[in-house]
């Protein structure tokens, strides 16, 4: 069986890994780290750094100088007697080459 890619169209543009990027990170310290051309994205458990660099310059049209990837754990939740669990999920920082910047609200 053939793997089959995950393509979207964008602006006429055909994008191959479209599932890797799956929102923003949008907190107080990811804007913070904005100002210093960082930007904090929630990407696919699957994903690596070679993956989302690829994303990143073909989606937003920016190069990419670094990015890092950290995996929050789900976290034990208890409400009342009632005991559960809050999916935890991946995340890249990827940093901007100085000058460029991401529109993140706008995409």
């Amino acid at each position: 069986m053939a793997q089959e890619k995950n393509t979207t169209k964008k602006d006429g543009v055909l994008m191959e890994n479209a599932g890797i990027l799956k929102r923003p990170h949008i907190t107080e310290k990811a804007a913070a780290l904005a100002e210093e051309n960082f930007y904090v994205f929630e990407i696919a458990d699957t994903a690596n750094k070679i993956e989302v660099k690829k994303a990143i310059e073909e989606y937003f049209k920016v190069n990419v100088e670094n990015v890092n990837i950290v995996n929050l754990p789900a976290k034990k939740v208890q409400k009342g007697k009632i005991i559960g669990s809050v999916g935890g999920c991946k995340k890249a920082i990827v940093k901007v080459k100085k000058g460029q910047k991401i529109d993140i609200i706008e995409k």
